[in-house]
């Protein structure tokens, strides 16, 4: 067992050669210890105080990463399972795109590792606050509890498709995607 990234990268290719996505729900291996390495704030992979050099490494690992009832993360590999930090989010959700409009609508979000997400019943948009905070902390949930943070810009971009709607005879702000509304905040 190592906390190498490259044989982590090993370990995965060989398993799964064939699929599309590792299949982190059929993995459960027991806890391998803890390693060295940190997802910070602005989305970067810092192993042993230096960054993750390898894009196609970030990349791979992004699709190992499972969040647990813990509130830990973990990287893992069919025998192998190592707990890293996280200070926010581990992803950023970037490049906001919006077709269609009203009901029909669908929100579009690019991840910092390239991944395309629909926001609607797989990737559903959650708009908290940080704590102690009334800043908005807006999520798009990824999978295996891992989630995505709004960059900014994304996060303005979002806003300017905010529509009114009542919701139990309450006005709230939210907006529309794949036939779903997600509020926002509380209407005027």
């Amino acid at each position: 067992m190592s906390q190498n990234p490259e044989n982590l990268v090993e370990q995965v290719e060989k398993t799964t050669k064939n699929l599309s996505r590792p299949p982190l729900e059929q993995w459960h291996p027991e806890l391998s210890g803890k390693m060295d390495l940190r997802i910070n704030r602005d989305g970067q992979w810092i192993h042993k105080g230096e960054p993750l050099g390898r894009e196609a490494i970030v990349k791979l690992f992004s699709t190992i990463l499972r969040r647990e009832e813990d509130g830990q993360y973990y990287l893992l590999t069919p025998v192998e399972k190592w707990q890293i930090q996280v200070e926010d989010t581990p992803l950023l959700a970037h490049s906001l795109e919006v077709t269609d409009t009203g009901e029909q609508q669908i929100i579009t979000l690019t991840t910092n590792v390239g991944e395309t997400l629909e926001v609607g019943n797989d990737h559903p948009l959650e708009i908290g606050h940080y704590e102690g905070s009334e800043q908005p902390r807006p999520l798009i949930r990824v999978r295996h509890g891992v989630d995505a943070r709004l960059v900014t810009a994304a996060y303005y971009d979002l806003a300017e498709h905010v529509v009114e709607q009542t919701v139990d005879g309450k006005p709230v702000l939210g907006v529309f995607s794949n036939g779903n509304f997600y509020k926002i905040g509380q209407g005027g």
